[in-house]
């Protein structure tokens, strides 16, 4: 007699270097870990869903409220009618309409396919030969004066900004980087002025490539407006969560730019069709992410080497907690990392799933 087990644990971790974005401070985050174990070997999936829902992204409580009565029951009835897991490239297919659909579908996808690579004793790197040595993007803001980590090697900085003024002592902060920059403004524009005044203040200071998901989500028209009073390209973020999004950049040529974030678009083999379709259409498509741990990372980075050169969200993301050691551990097979065993038995136990077959 065989059968599942999936648990879900949720840890809630201080960054070492909180980021102030235009409506919300980036300085604690819940990550979900998922393990579903079958015939005797488990993958792990994980996703950072924000605090509280913002810019069309679900809070943690609405993903775990979605895994639990929706993703994980559905995950059982499968196995209770097939006898087996569903292929990790079918659970792209198990997403609904609600906004903490595709976040929920990510954790299980990325389990799946982890634990898939284990039985079969290969590595991503077979799935998804490496062709680029994607660079890293960091993360700063010119919002509040918190301290700056700028990963070594970076070669962009995402610069979190909002509409009026900004300190002079930010802006030289700024000058002493040397990086081109992307002024992310996480839909806080309301017009075309604002962008515009913002763009011409930070440019004595740095090499502005971009500016980023000033307006709503799924607002083309007007990014596609200031794209053409700006010499600078336009990028979206908030904006990209489905291959229809990117059919709609292009129509309207709302921007050059598109940052593709797995758990916002409901995981790897949509995030994999997203860049695919972006790139095609003469895009430049990036990987983003939501503050993961190095597990989540390491697989986005595998992700991003197999299809993308421009800078990405990849770096690991320091914590300030560290009593339980290293948040990974390292393999050879599958995305090469695990989640920690000792992290996890620190971590809060959420749910137990249980299925069994004969």
């Amino acid at each position: 007699m065989a059968g599942m087990k999936v648990e879900l644990w949720r840890r809630n971790v201080t960054l070492e270097s909180p980021v102030a974005a235009a409506n919300e401070r980036h300085a604690v985050r819940s990550r979900l870990y998922l393990g579903v174990e079958f015939d005797g070997e488990t993958g792990y999936g994980e996703v950072s869903p924000q605090p509280a829902a913002l810019n069309g992204d679900p809070a943690v409580s609405d993903v775990l409220d979605e895994l639990g009565a929706v993703v994980l029951p559905q995950l059982r009835q499968i196995i209770d009618r097939e006898g087996s897991l569903p292929s990790w490239s079918r659970v792209a297919r198990l997403a609904g309409p609600r906004a903490a659909s595709n976040p929920a579908v990510s954790l299980v996808e990325m389990a799946l396919l982890d634990r898939e690579m284990r039985v079969a004793e290969t590595s991503v790197e077979e799935l998804w030969p490496p062709l680029y040595d994607t660079p890293l993007q960091s993360t700063v803001s010119l919002i509040e004066l918190d301290p700056w980590l700028i990963d070594q090697g970076a070669t962009r900085l995402r610069v979190k900004v909002r509409p009026g003024a900004v300190e002079s002592s930010m802006l030289q902060r700024l000058a002493s980087v040397h990086l081109p920059v992307l002024l992310d403004f996480n839909c806080s524009a309301s017009s075309d002025a604002e962008v515009i005044e913002l763009v011409g203040a930070v440019r004595p200071h740095a090499e502005i490539e971009g500016v980023e998901q000033p307006f709503a989500p799924g607002n083309v028209i007007d990014h596609a407006r200031l794209g053409e009073q700006l010499d600078v390209a336009i990028s979206l973020d908030e904006g990209i969560r489905s291959p229809r999004d990117i059919d709609q950049v292009v129509r309207y040529r709302a921007a050059s730019i598109v940052c593709v974030k797995p758990a916002r678009v409901g995981g790897l083999a949509n995030a994999r069709t997203i860049i695919m379709r972006a790139k095609e259409a003469g895009l430049r498509p990036y990987v983003g992410g939501f503050f993961e741990s190095p597990y989540a990372r390491c697989v986005h980075s595998a992700l991003a080497r197999s299809l993308v050169d421009e800078p990405s969200d990849l770096a690991i993301v320091g914590i300030e907690e560290s009593a339980y050691g290293s948040e990974v551990e390292y393999r050879h097979h599958s995305f090469g990392a695990v989640p920690a065993t000792r992290m996890l038995e620190t971590s809060h136990l959420v749910t137990t799933v249980e299925s069994t077959r004969i």
